[in-house]
C-alpha cells in the first residue's frame, strides 16, 4: 500500500466516491421518471415528448460521459489499489454508455421525426434496450460505488 498520495490523486479519489452516486441519481431521476411522466402532463402530445425527451437525453448523456471520465480518473491515476472485480465492472459501464451514446440513442432519435410527421411507425425493441442497459449500468454503479464507501472508511 502506497503510504504517500499525491493530492491529485487524493483529490480525484474523494470526487469519485460522490460522483459515482450522484450519477446514479441523474440516470434514476430521467431514465426512471421524467421519461414517463413527461407524457402524463396536460397538452403533452406524443411528438412533442419525444422531442423533448430526446433534448433531455442528449444533456444526460453528456453528463454521464462528464461522470464517466471523472471516475475514470480515479481507476487511471489509482491503478495499482483498484480490484480487479472494480476495474471490470467500471468498464462494463462504460461499455453500456458507449453503446447508448454509438448506437441506441442514435436509432431512438431517427424514430422522432417519423412520429412528428405522423406517420406509422413500427413497433421496435430500442427502448427495452435501452432502459435494460439503463438497470444493468445503475446496478454496476451502486456496486462499484459501494466499493468506493468500503475503500473510504
Amino acid at each position: 500500500m502506497n503510504l504517500y498520495m499525491h493530492p491529485i490523486q487524493q483529490t480525484i479519489k474523494q470526487v469519485a466516491l460522490p460522483v459515482t452516486f450522484l450519477w446514479i441519481g441523474f440516470v434514476s431521476a430521467i431514465s426512471f421518471m421524467e421519461a414517463w411522466l413527461k407524457f402524463r402532463a396536460p397538452g403533452i402530445t406524443l411528438p412533442l415528448g419525444l422531442g423533448i425527451g430526446s433534448l433531455v437525453f442528449k444533456a444526460l448523456n453528456m453528463m454521464e460521459w462528464l461522470f464517466a471520465l471523472l471516475i475514470a480518473t480515479r481507476f487511471i491515476l489509482n491503478r495499482r489499489s483498484e480490484t480487479r472485480r472494480s476495474v471490470s465492472q467500471y468498464m462494463i459501464i462504460l461499455l453500456l454508455l458507449l453503446v447508448q451514446t454509438l448506437w441506441l440513442l442514435p436509432a431512438l432519435d431517427a424514430r422522432i421525426p417519423l412520429y412528428q410527421q405522423g406517420l406509422e411507425v413500427p413497433s421496435s425493441p430500442l427502448h427495452i434496450y435501452y432502459v435494460v442497459a439503463e438497470v444493468i449500468k445503475v446496478t454496476l454503479l451502486f456496486i462499484v460505488g459501494i466499493g468506493f464507501l468500503k475503500e473510504a472508511r
